[in-house]
């Protein structure tokens, strides 16, 4: 792996030359930015996508415009067989996947006395078999070869919880568990972390940023604002490149001073 920084170079700008990054939900509010952080590195990635062909095609033009190594992939994340057609689709073009990126996910409000079990049970089935899914396809190739990086995107509600957001919440600390069991289990070869965001401004959250919902969403938080999906990317790079090497079944709190751990 490329190392991050060396004293004799500097910075090194593209950390990531070499390695192919799939990012799940690649055309969602977090993943274009974090799929352009590890292209801007020097990844190859891959853009996934469901039933959003032409989006993915001309982001991946633009990735490919910038001289990165791109190709869209279609696939069901909770689906075994899809997934895996995905995965064989990124080795024929690019090569086995590298770096996986968890992204994907789903986000519903929810009051917790009224939810059905197929509601319970939607949420969970996104956000935690996707997860399982994507990750147990991936292995195999990064066993293989004897290394790899996987950076699963929990939650900052994981820790601290929120009202309509039980089943949510409760996924996203099922990511946190998940995290650091796989991390003893495949490590140290195999790399595993996550990454906690609190409230970003993305398309999931836009249905309701209302003003009380932001006010009561910052509360509390050293910035006292919404983040940027762009302020998420870069720990993303950092955990795939060998800056953080020493980093084994960690979470990294990426939420303006709302949740300290």
């Amino acid at each position: 792996m490329n190392a991050l920084w060396t004293v004799k170079d500097g910075w090194n700008p593209r950390p990531l030359a070499g390695e192919v990054a799939l990012v799940t939900g690649s055309l969602g509010g977090l993943g274009r930015p974090i799929t352009s952080a590890l292209a801007a590195a020097g990844a190859a990635v891959a853009v996934h996508h469901l039933n959003q062909l032409e989006d993915a095609l001309a982001f991946v033009s633009e990735l490919q415009l910038d001289g990165a190594r791109a190709c869209a992939v279609h696939g069901d994340l909770t689906d075994w067989e899809q997934t895996q057609q995905m995965y064989n689709t990124i080795e024929n073009n690019l090569g086995p996947v590298s770096t996986l990126v968890n992204n994907a996910g789903m986000m519903r409000k929810e009051t917790f006395a009224e939810m059905t079990l197929d509601e319970w049970r939607a949420t969970m089935t996104v956000d935690l078999d996707g997860v399982f899914i994507a990750t147990r396809l991936a292995l195999p190739a990064m066993l293989s070869a004897g290394r790899g990086n996987i950076i699963n995107i929990s939650s900052q509600l994981a820790f601290r919880g929120a009202h309509d957001y039980v089943a949510y919440s409760a996924a996203k600390g099922g990511i946190v568990g998940f995290t650091r069991a796989l991390a003893r289990e495949v490590g140290p070869a195999i790399r595993v972390n996550a990454i906690a965001p609190g409230p970003v401004e993305t398309p999931m959250t836009d249905a309701y940023t209302t003003p009380e919902w932001v006010a009561e969403r910052t509360q509390g938080m050293v910035m006292a604002r919404l983040g940027r999906p762009e302020e998420v990317a870069p720990s993303v790079v950092f955990l795939a490149s060998s800056g953080s090497e020493w980093m084994h079944g960690q979470t990294l709190h990426l939420n303006g001073g709302g949740v300290m751990a």
